[in-house]
């Protein structure tokens, strides 16, 4: 048995997801598509996949006969449209997996902290971003405490949509607060930059981690690394590393700590292609949302009664 599912948001992402639950999932359902604009591709393209689908957004997916079938819900809307569709879809007892930079729920990224937050109604996806970097951090800081880690995210320009766009300033806030709460950073900073480079480039990452630790253990690091990449690869199978881990020793005031470091400064240089299912595969910023909203939506599944819909809660 699976447990239905619906997608709030017929964009790019929203639409994508559809296509990877139809296709890769055997635990999922895909029951309905929800949108606001009834002329959009994704809503076309669900009613072609057989799928049901309404364009009057939330409201229109509780009153959906449907809706009894669905146990879990993606939203793939907007931080400000969230708020609300979390308060209706929490009144009616179901799990949100949140692929917008709303924070509203913890912060997941599947190959860190997922375990921890199985028993959660609203889970946070963080941001593309946060997706690609976040594990990154973690890796580091398994093996040494990291004081500051930056990170740059570079984008096609093509790949960013109006949602993308409008959340610019939550993206750099929730990445920054994910590398420190999720990651595992003393302090946290994210940039991105979207390359309007043609043709459009893949998805590019760049990470950096101080470390204040004079007798770093380098290949310890670069272990840690390279098997967090491995175990993103996992879902993500277009995700690299671009070239070995770099360590360039410091000893300089850091202005983002306030203090003289001593120590490290790792450098990963990442990759990120998609599988396109829907988008192209320079969208590897959105993909890699998608990928890691699916792996995590169905480990949330699991833990709902088969079938899930109506206001069965799981277990905690």
């Amino acid at each position: 048995m699976s447990v239905g599912v619906a997608v709030v948001g017929s964009g790019n992402i929203g639409t994508d997801l559809m296509i990877k639950v139809l296709r890769l999932s055997e635990s999922l359902r895909m029951v309905a598509m929800v949108g606001i604009d009834p002329a959009s591709d994704g809503l076309a393209r669900a009613r072609r996949l057989g799928v049901a689908t309404t364009a009057d957004g939330v409201d229109g997916l509780v009153a959906m006969p449907e809706f009894a079938d669905v146990g879990l819900v993606f939203d793939a809307t907007s931080a400000g449209a969230h708020a609300r569709n979390d308060a209706v879809l929490r009144a009616h007892g179901r799990t949100v997996v949140d692929l917008t930079p709303a924070s509203i729920g913890p912060y997941v990224v599947p190959p860190v902290n997922l375990d921890e937050h199985l028993g959660e109604r609203n889970v946070n996806m963080v941001t593309c971003g946060g997706q690609a970097t976040v594990p990154i951090v973690a890796a580091v800081g398994r093996v040494t405490p990291v004081a500051y880690g930056e990170i740059v995210a570079s984008i096609a320009s093509r790949s960013a949509g109006p949602g993308t766009r409008a959340n610019i300033d939550e993206f750099t806030e929730t990445t920054a607060r994910a590398i420190e709460v999720v990651g595992g950073a003393a302090r946290g900073k994210a940039i991105i930059v979207l390359n309007p480079a043609e043709p459009p480039l893949l998805m590019r990452d760049t990470v950096y981690c101080l470390c204040p630790d004079p007798d770093l253990d380098r290949d310890a690091v670069t272990a840690s690394v390279t098997e967090m990449v491995a175990g993103v690869q996992g879902y993500v199978p277009g995700y690299r590393l671009k070239q070995d881990v770099q360590f360039d020793r410091v000893d300089t005031y850091v202005p983002a700590l306030g203090r003289h470091l001593t120590g490290w400064q790792v450098s990963v240089y990442l990759e990120v292609s998609g599988a396109g299912h829907y988008l192209p595969a320079y969208a590897g910023n959105l993909d890699i949302m998608t990928s890691a909203a699916l792996r995590t939506g169905e480990r949330l599944a699991a833990r709902l009664p088969a079938g899930a819909g109506g206001d069965g809660r799981g277990t905690r």
